[in-house]
């Protein structure tokens, strides 16, 4: 068992089940995680009880002699997956630069080497001591960006 064939033997579990694959870890011990993500809204219980089901329909347990555990991407992980970022489009991010800066922003685009982001910032104007509101809309590489996580708001 290698990650490159659990991966092709579960991505089309994934799909039908409306999910998709994160990541996969298999440690030296045979320790295998797998995580996945819901295309449209959250990853619940019944969906990692159907993967982890689907798992081991695929793989002989008594052979392979693995452990396992399926779980969700977390709101708190970042983004490892371009479609974690397709499917956070018009959603509030955050954002971590190399170099320690943060950024909360909407997620306006995404390809595979950057994302654009929205975002407003108070600026000084010339000639005012009061700072304004400026709204921006930039793009940044991804190679200048450490992390990008769901944004929780607590009202």
């Amino acid at each position: 068992m290698t990650k490159e064939i659990i991966i092709e033997k579960i991505t089309p579990a994934l799909e039908a089940a409306g999910c998709f694959l994160v990541d996969v870890t298999l440690s030296s011990d045979n320790d295998v995680e797998v995580v996945i993500e819901k295309e449209e809204g959250s990853v619940d219980w019944d969906d990692c009880a159907l993967i982890d089901k689907s798992f081991h329909e695929l793989f002989n347990q008594d052979e392979e002699d693995y452990s396992l555990t399926v779980s969700s991407a977390g709101l708190d992980r970042p983004f490892k997956v371009f479609r974690q970022f397709q499917k956070a489009l018009g959603e509030k991010v955050d954002v971590k630069f190399k170099g320690g800066r943060r950024l909360i922003a909407t997620l306006s685009a995404a390809t595979e080497d950057s994302v654009t982001l929205s975002y407003t910032a108070l600026e000084a104007e010339e000639g005012k001591k009061k700072k304004v509101r400026v709204d921006h809309e930039d793009v940044f590489p991804l190679s200048e960006i450490n992390s990008v996580t769901p944004y929780i708001e607590f009202k």
